[in-house]
């Protein structure tokens, strides 16, 4: 099995798009995206700063936008997605690129659909200063307790001994400062507490945006973050990029799955390196490729190709 995994918030870098534009046809559809999702997703990708990016709004539709293009240029070299990837996951704003890279939606389609979420999201961090921590290490029940004790949810259950708490720039604070037995707190560049009930305002115009949509079926399997479950039908598959919004990302059952299936090779698109890190300690001797410039192309082209030959 070949997996093909999208990154979500927090992996953006300030010019993490400049390598890709070197061409005439990825400039092109990054143009095509900007006027979609009505965000300068060229200049925000090339010159902006890391502050400015970690803006919920601008994060989304610049993560989504560098996965497609990545995707773009394995497609070119590949063919379409299901000619050579047997399952594809994202993770939390990432699920937005699954769903093009399955089939649900046309690139563009999604790009504009999370700079809707993107919006509506920034929206409801700004009624109160809320933020996301990485917890690695230490006991589940250790980690379980600790976060009650502050008053933050596990918004990110990842595997691997990583669980992302969400809440209050003071609960975060607070952990902290009182971090369970053995493990590290580390926050995250998100401006929100997402996948909780303080995202409760953005659901309402996601869910607008998308009732707006045709989707197709997924034409590989597709896993949701809810379960880690296999997502047959197209209008579910958006039905559940709203529900996500304030419920946790169970990303430790998508690696679940994949473990199960058997897969073989894990390529995480633009900008890769966060999901392949979680899946080199979840999947024992399952090899990735994180794609994160256009260079990283060529070796996931091979490895797709010799995964392909030994079938």
């Amino acid at each position: 099995m070949i997996a093909l995994l999208c990154p979500g918030q927090g992996a953006q870098k300030p010019g993490m798009l400049t390598p890709w534009v070197q061409t005439e046809a990825t400039a092109d559809l990054l143009a095509e995206f900007s006027t979609t999702s009505n965000v300068d997703l060229a200049t925000l990708g090339s010159t902006a700063d890391a502050e400015t990016i970690k803006d919920t709004a601008l994060a989304q539709p610049l993560i989504v936008a560098a996965s497609l293009l990545a995707l773009d240029r394995l497609t070119q070299a590949l063919g379409p997605v299901a000619q050579w990837a047997d399952a594809v996951a994202g993770h939390s704003v990432g699920e937005f690129t699954a769903v093009a890279a399955a089939g649900v939606l046309e690139p563009a389609e999604a790009v504009r659909l999370v700079a809707t979420r993107g919006r509506a999201m920034a929206e409801a961090a700004a009624q109160r200063p809320t933020g996301m921590a990485a917890v690695v290490g230490g006991t589940p029940e250790d980690v379980s307790t600790a976060l009650a004790g502050a008053g933050l949810v596990g918004a990110n259950i990842n595997g691997g001994g990583q669980v992302v708490a969400a809440g209050t720039t003071e609960a975060i604070t607070k952990l902290q400062q009182s971090p369970p037995a053995g493990a590290r707190v580390i926050p995250l560049a998100v401006a929100g507490a997402f996948h909780t009930e303080h995202m409760a305002g953005a659901t309402a115009p996601v869910g607008a945006a998308i009732d707006g949509l045709r989707p197709e079926d997924p034409e590989i399997t597709l896993l949701s973050n809810a379960d880690g479950q296999p997502v047959t039908e197209g209008r579910d598959a958006l039905a559940r990029l709203v529900t996500q919004i304030t419920a946790p990302v169970r990303w430790d059952l998508c690696q679940g799955y994949l473990r199960e299936a058997g897969v073989r090779l894990v390529i995480e698109l633009a900008p890769g390196g966060v999901l392949t890190g979680l899946a080199r300690r979840t999947l024992p001797g399952v090899q990735t490729v994180a794609i994160k410039t256009p260079d990283d192309i060529e070796a996931a082209v091979a490895a797709v190709q010799s995964v392909k030959e030994s079938r």
